[in-house]
């Protein structure tokens, strides 16, 4: 039976190495700033953590939800309060408001709906009409956005390092996915699983984006986050599947810590375990994967990655390598053993350093 999804995780797009490089070397204002950022990041987990203990026994009780596969989008605006859900500003089928960002989420909403029902035929994040919310203008200056277990929240950015955190179809794409991966596979978010979970959320967010501009494999930019960034950062976005370690090289954020092979791994009991680092691993992994094979990535690169996901093999505590294992295992299920597919799967692994084991030997 599938489970709901959890209500207790909290899934940030700004990784905290690059707040605490702004702590460390921002003015005193942007230190205070990034100092409360990450101190919410902390105090928004553990009241997450407490509301998900009282709430457990009442999650059987849960509204019914939509099963035909209609779109249910609700974008509140907390007018810069941190009191969720905030005032309805655009309820599903209403036209577009004044509000940009009221508007810039209703959309990125619903082209992730999009991918997600018309190429793989999942009815919203938990496969169940899940409703989608999402709520703008959180906070001041609030440099982030997050997927809290219930709904979208888009910080305004500060307007000096970052843009509003809606301009971004690919982040909203990410956050999202963290609700599909806690339904599906439920990748512990540390260590290797963790990145595999942070890895994922690029993956589908970069394909929303690649599929709302019906773009190639070869056309798209492979970036996490261009635009975030106003004119004063020295980068392009948070991360680059192409080219990780490469997105920016800026005085106060810091330079882009992601390894794209195994030999530029980074252990560190930082961000757990280095989940937004690591990530680059995998994440370049797919970009390679998909460039091979060419043509629109979520056809077949995607549709690898997806019932990977959905595999009832990946553990929780999954590796490189067991992921590894089950996206070559999938890619021969799809495609067979001995399809262009599959080769550029078992290469990809192999050129960032991820040797992949025998099935038996893993499970």
């Amino acid at each position: 039976m599938r489970q709901s999804i959890s209500h207790r995780s909290i899934f940030y797009i700004l990784p905290p190495h690059m707040l605490t490089s702004l702590a460390q070397h921002g003015t005193p204002e942007q230190r205070t700033m990034a100092l409360q950022m990450l101190g919410h990041d902390h105090s928004i987990r553990t009241v997450r953590m407490a509301q998900g203990l009282l709430s457990s026994k009442y999650a059987g009780a849960r509204a019914s939800l939509n099963t035909d596969n209609a779109l249910q989008r609700t974008v509140y605006d907390v007018h810069g309060s941190m009191h969720l859900p905030g005032e309805l500003e655009r309820a599903e089928g209403q036209p577009p408001v004044q509000d940009i960002a009221a508007n810039e989420a209703y959309d990125g909403i619903g082209w992730t709906h999009a991918l997600y029902l018309q190429i793989y035929g999942r009815n919203s994040i938990d496969d169940a009409g899940l409703p989608l919310d999402a709520s703008v203008h959180y906070g001041t200056q609030y440099n982030n956005a997050f997927w809290n277990g219930e709904r979208m929240i888009f910080g305004d950015g500060d307007g000096q390092l970052f843009n509003r955190f809606t301009c971004a179809i690919d982040v909203i794409g990410h956050e999202l996915t963290h609700g599909v991966t806690e339904d599906e596979s439920h990748l512990a978010y540390v260590g290797q699983s963790g990145a595999l979970n942070e890895s994922i959320s690029d993956v589908f967010g970069s394909l929303v984006k690649q599929y709302a501009l019906r773009q190639t494999a070869d056309q798209a930019d492979w970036l996490i986050g261009r635009g975030l960034f106003t004119q004063n950062v020295h980068g392009e976005g948070l991360r680059s599947m192409r080219a990780p370690g490469t997105a920016y090289d800026d005085q106060l954020l810091g330079q882009d810590p992601q390894p794209a092979h195994m030999h530029g791994y980074v252990q560190t009991v930082e961000d757990n375990g280095g989940v937004h680092i690591n990530s680059g691993i995998p994440n370049h992994v797919f970009y390679l994967v998909a460039t091979r094979i060419g043509g629109f990535a979520w056809e077949k690169a995607g549709r690898i990655w997806y019932e990977t996901l959905r595999d009832p093999r990946l553990r929780p505590t999954a590796t490189f390598r067991m992921f590894a294992r089950l996206t070559l295992a999938n890619a021969e299920r799809l495609f067979g053993s001995n399809s262009h597919e599959w080769s550029a799967v078992h290469d990809a692994w192999e050129n960032v350093g991820v040797q992949i084991p025998a099935l038996a030997k893993e499970y």
